[in-house]
């Protein structure tokens, strides 16, 4: 069950430590060791989190070099275990590829699907270069990166989105939890070896951030594979069925039913908005006797309406997990947008990159901000990640993103130091 390359992200990233910086502030302390010295344990007291284990013990100053790209002069320190680490200011990304300044609006853009050529066109450079400058986002751990100030959401809701790469279907595993893209792994088939392990790589990056983590609900929407999956990945999780989907087979056989439809849609969630299992249990009865009774729902719409309350047992154990989801549809917000997105970029290429492209719109769509008056009615936080951690590092998105992927997202030190 192991995850294969394209969900696998490198910890190259967790050799490098990300520091909120005003370009003209880092410039003044880097040159001399001493204020930088000061600098960084300031930085260290008010965000610790963004540092290694073992930093307030101590560290030494290492050595340094000058970026070629960019021409800033970078620092690397040496804690006492010997683990070495190197200190990037916010104002640039991992390898030093431009300005977060120059790299933020045409990020933004792909939030939306605006494709690499047209940014080559508008910003410059050539469409390769902001592909390789979004995909690097993907080496970090998701969960790691969004979850910083706040524990990770134990009701989750996971489905898998069908795409294509390089004209073979593959299926994204989509795990998303406190409103946020918490994991997408690539899966080669649906069936549950190769979903669990898809699946797997959030839950890896989940117990780097909290060992003991394990979800408490998980909402799919009934596919046997994703169930067979989590049920082994997580066998303490209950597994809650989408009470949204029963729904849906019901409205496309009955939409044609005229006024009958809508009595029905009317029984149907009226049920589902019961206070308690008892009266839950109680509408249900009352909607298949009403179904059944001649002439109200015929043909293969009264079948859909039996097979919804023939569920009546897998609807109720949502009672028992008030916190838990009765509906997928915290999960369709996300994959919404993720369907637009790939579907304007044409879809997957490339093997190697597939995982890094799909865990990059992740990162995206957790910290690129909402329109301002989505962010209104959020409390003013700006998007996902701002929302659930109840902070921001950063006013800019990107720097926000950068330093929230301080050691790559990852809480565990790394295997080469």
């Amino acid at each position: 069950m192991a995850d294969g390359p394209a969900n696998r992200s490198p910890a190259r990233g967790s050799h490098s430590i990300c520091v909120p910086a005003a370009e003209a502030d880092y410039a003044a302390v880097v040159q001399d060791a001493g204020r930088f010295r000061a600098w960084l344990a300031a930085a260290a007291r008010q965000s610790p989190e963004l540092f290694p284990d073992g930093f307030s013990q101590g560290f030494r100053m290492k050595d340094g070099r000058v970026s070629k790209k960019l021409g800033i002069r970078l620092r690397r320190i040496e804690l006492r275990d010997g683990r070495a680490y190197t200190v990037r200011p916010s104002f640039v990304p991992p390898y030093l590829a431009a300005r977060a300044a120059d790299a933020e609006p045409p990020l933004f853009l792909r939030k939306f699907g605006v494709p690499f050529w047209a940014l080559a066109r508008v910003f410059g450079r050539d469409p390769m270069f902001w592909f390789r400058l979004e995909c690097g986002l993907g080496r970090s751990s998701v969960v790691g990166t969004t979850v910083r100030r706040a524990a990770i959401p134990r009701h989750l809701l996971a489905d898998e989105h069908h795409q294509t790469r390089d004209g073979r279907k593959v299926y994204l595993a989509t795990t998303v939890g406190g409103g946020c893209c918490l994991g997408v792994g690539v899966a080669e088939s649906a069936g549950a070896d190769d979903l669990a392990a898809a699946y797997g790589a959030f839950l890896a990056e989940a117990r780097d951030v909290a060992p003991d983590y394990a979800p408490a609900t998980v909402n799919t929407d009934g596919w046997q594979g994703t169930i067979a999956a989590w049920a082994a990945l997580a066998p303490a999780a209950v597994l809650l069925r989408c009470f949204l989907h029963a729904w849906l087979k019901v409205r496309d056989r009955a939409r044609n039913l005229g006024q009958t439809f809508y009595d029905l849609s009317a029984r149907v969630w009226g049920a589902y908005h019961a206070p308690g299992k008892r009266s839950f249990a109680q509408r249900v009865r009352r909607l298949r006797e009403w179904a059944g009774r001649a002439g109200n729902v015929p043909g293969v719409a009264l079948g859909a309406v039996l097979d919804l309350c023939g569920k009546k047992d897998l609807w109720l154990a949502a009672y028992d997990h008030p916190g838990g989801h009765r509906t997928s549809n915290m999960l369709d917000r996300v994959m919404r947008p993720m369907h637009r997105y790939f579907f304007d970029g044409q879809h997957l290429h490339g093997r190697n990159q597939t995982g890094r492209h799909a865990r990059a719109w992740a990162l995206l769509w957790n910290f690129a901000p909402w329109s301002p008056a989505t962010a209104r009615a959020n409390g003013d936080w700006r998007c996902p990640a701002e929302r659930l951690n109840q902070h921001r590092y950063h006013d800019d998105w990107l720097q926000n993103l950068l330093i929230s992927a301080s050691l790559g997202g990852y809480r565990q030190a790394p295997q080469n130091p």
